[in-house]
């Protein structure tokens, strides 16, 4: 469907049409989004049972005490959502028709059935779903290409700084951009000097660095007496581990429609002193210089004089990467 040549300085980008086809979009959520991991939380903050939306599939995760458990959110009787917010609970009980469930999905017992023929079956338990976790963070998949392991190692979710982590906000901005703008953004520092004015003074731009995996890459940068000033993972095909001295920052970027993307931010910090200082001091405002740049971007790529651009073999490897991954899940 799509080529991306493996050597980046033949290579040419992805064509325009994939960005705003709309057929493209709905083939990425069903051939990517379906087939990789997607954040679901860090385990010691999530309730008893957490609702989740993966790609529009309701999903609910539960913590029992074997371990996290994921499932169908959807009532095997008439289809209603089984729970609508996180909240602690020892069973599952459909609030329409008072069917129940016990936490692992299996069906438990229904009200005014009695009589009904070959009745429950294993149609009546919760789908399972395939859940994991990685540095103490969540992600689940509905039908996972590779483990969780070929998309993050775990020796790249160390923090930088010491002291335990502490969630401290969860924000979310929305985009008017496709998904995969702002990820190839994410995935390079060269925009560096040209949009983060403020960032490119504490970020020393001849040193940063990119390391490229399966299905994941890093990228780091150092400051001016080369200590890290933020480490950079990437996990395809939307999520973002920012590792700073203060903490984590975690974005998860959520597809909406070509034109449409949602990205939420969820801060963790382990030592207040240094929240505000460094690569990570004002995330606000780097987040609305990145906006800028890929909605200028989202409108440009309709031009009927653009279809595609070459890459940096020094600076864009990042991208070059995560294009590849695409055109492989597509193909």
């Amino acid at each position: 469907m799509f080529h991306v040549d493996p050597d980046i300085r033949k290579a040419k980008t992805l064509p325009s049409e994939f960005y705003t086809d709309e057929k493209y979009f709905a083939l990425s959520k069903e051939k990517i989004f379906a087939r990789t991991w997607q954040f679901a939380g860090r385990v010691s903050d999530l309730s008893t049972l957490t609702p989740l939306d993966v790609i529009g599939e309701p999903l609910l995760l539960a913590k029992t005490v074997d371990g996290l458990r994921c499932m169908s959110n959807v009532c095997t009787h008439r289809g209603k959502i089984l729970i609508e917010k996180s909240c602690d609970a020892n069973l599952i009980r459909c609030g329409y028709h008072g069917r129940r469930f016990l936490l692992d999905g299996k069906f438990l017992s229904m009200p005014e059935f009695e009589g009904v023929e070959n009745f429950p079956t294993e149609a009546d338990d919760l789908t399972s779903v395939e859940v994991a976790d990685a540095g103490g963070f969540a992600f689940v998949s509905l039908d996972p290409v590779a483990s969780l392991a070929e998309f993050v190692d775990d020796a790249v979710m160390v923090p930088l700084g010491s002291g335990e982590l502490r969630p401290k906000t969860t924000r979310e901005y929305r985009v008017s951009a496709h998904w995969a703008l702002y990820c190839e953004n994410y995935l390079e520092g060269f925009h560096i000097p040209f949009v983060h004015k403020s960032l490119n003074q504490v970020v020393d731009y001849g040193s940063y660095s990119t390391d490229l995996f399966r299905r994941f890459s890093v990228q780091t940068g150092y400051d001016a007496d080369a200590n890290i000033a933020g480490r950079y993972l990437f996990i395809f095909p939307n999520t973002m581990f920012n590792f700073y001295p203060w903490g984590i920052s975690v974005n998860v970027v959520r597809p909406l429609s070509p034109s449409e993307t949602v990205v939420e931010f969820l801060t963790y910090v382990s030592d207040e002193s240094m929240v505000g200082e460094g690569a990570g001091g004002d995330l606000h405002r780097v987040e609305l210089e990145d906006e800028a740049v890929v909605e200028s971007v989202q409108r440009g790529i309709r031009s009927r004089y653009y279809s595609h651009g070459r890459y940096s073999p020094s600076r864009e490897q990042g991208t070059h990467h995560f294009h590849r991954l695409i055109a492989e899940f597509l193909s």
